[in-house]
């Protein structure tokens, strides 16, 4: 039975982020991967932005600058803006994985591919027991100090330690094309129940000619492929061309809504495996990477003191909820009243934006990481809007009013 110190379940940014920073301190790390190669298939849109390229300490994997954006309304009414300077980046999101993990091999972590996480065995209170399968097929056993579960939103290890799954899971359909006319450097984003009810649909250039379109929606009895076939229709016509052959095809799950608990004895989740993902975007590598750099200081810690219990291993949930917690909160808030919305009540929305001064306001605080600081200036900014919505968010945006908004009303749990 091989012994370690950590134990990480997934390559992943966020995984391999934990892994390179538990690695840099000395600790033997062993970061198991279930599919073949690190990086494939794709899991994301791949749009990030400069604190994902300062947290990896790299730009190599960018392929393209985004400095402006087009928000259509169900009725294809919208609104644009355009900044000076790059507000995202649109990235080879395979190429990210395979520096994140090429850099915490370089310090020290040891990757196995296409192995996969069984189950936990008993523990003895001081190590962690678990079963791996091998690429042969074979049942390995390996003893751990930790276990980080960076396994994505259908994580083995939250199930094996019985931690609470997130409220609600939306399924995502994307595809790209390798031609695709449009603004290079303009990512596009579609609202509406007929094209992505749920959440939106989105057009963004790959930085060679062609895009990646994708939806994700609510699991309201539609596939979201179903959703997709629709934008890229709609693209077809807006265009005036069809997009031709996709390349490429991701099928995934995105999950919105934050565990309760995070941590348990000697266990920690990261990334989409603890639901760090913005709920107003679906977006979770800028937050799955700096909780995993949180976690791997508090792993580091423990380790170093012999005290890996949940009682220890509980300032990671409070340190990242600290951070992150309030805004993902306030995200949370804010698309529990947006799925609410009809559509022509979105179409209000645009055009109340539309015939405010909101892209100046966009562009000085748009931040795809924090995005409810550009929602609260907006709302703050243009009465009209603030009409068309809940009174409580009238609180919200008052002056000298907390940032923050009402309590949350619980939703159905996800088991």
């Amino acid at each position: 039975m091989d012994d370690v110190d950590v134990l990480v379940v997934g390559a992943g940014p966020a995984g391999s982020t934990a892994a390179f920073r538990l690695a840099a301190h000395g600790h033997r790390v062993v970061v198991v991967e279930e599919h073949p190669r690190v990086g494939l298939p794709v899991q994301c849109a791949g749009l990030v932005s400069q604190r994902v390229l300062d947290l990896a300490g790299s730009d190599s994997f960018v392929r393209a600058p985004v400095r402006g954006a087009s928000v259509f309304g169900p009725s294809l009414g919208s609104i644009s803006f355009r900044a000076e300077f790059p507000r995202a980046f649109v990235i080879e999101r395979s190429g990210l994985d395979i520096y994140l993990a090429d850099r915490a091999a370089r310090a020290g972590a040891e990757y196995r591919t296409a192995t996969t996480f069984e189950h936990r065995l008993e523990a003895d209170g001081v190590r962690e027991r678990v079963r791996l399968r091998a690429p042969d097929g074979s049942i390995r056993e390996l003893s751990a100090r930790v276990v980080i579960g960076a396994d994505g939103v259908s994580s083995a290890v939250a199930r094996a330690y019985r931690l609470r799954r997130p409220v609600e899971i939306l399924p995502a359909f994307e595809a790209e094309f390798p031609k695709s006319p449009g603004d290079a450097d303009t990512v596009e984003v579609y609202l509406g129940r007929r094209l992505s009810p749920g959440l939106f649909g989105w057009w963004i250039p790959d930085g060679a000619g062609g895009a990646r379109v994708g939806v994700a929606c609510d699991a309201d009895g539609t596939s979201a492929k179903a959703y997709f076939d629709r934008l890229v229709a709609h693209l077809s016509r807006r265009f005036g061309a069809p997009l031709g052959s996709a390349t490429a095809y991701l099928a995934s799950g995105i999950p919105i809504g934050t565990l309760p608990r995070t941590h348990g004895d000697r266990v920690l989740l990261v990334g989409d495996a603890a639901a760090q993902v913005k709920p107003l975007s679906g977006g979770g590598i800028f937050t799955g990477m700096r909780c995993a750099e949180i976690a791997a200081a508090v792993v580091h810690e423990g380790l170093e003191r012999g005290d890996l219990s949940a009682v220890a291993l509980a300032e990671y949930d409070r340190a990242w909820r600290a951070e992150l917690g309030e805004e993902l909160r306030r995200a949370l808030y804010l698309r529990r009243i947006f799925v609410r919305l009809s559509d022509d009540e979105l179409d209000a929305v645009i055009a109340a934006l539309k015939g405010s001064e909101s892209e100046t306001t966009i562009v000085a605080f748009g931040d795809i990481d924090f995005p409810t600081h550009v929602v609260r200036e907006l709302l703050g900014r243009s009465p009209s809007l603030l009409r068309l919505l809940p009174k409580a968010l009238g609180a919200w945006v008052a002056p000298g009013t907390a940032y923050r908004v009402p309590d949350l009303e619980p939703g159905p749990l996800r088991k």
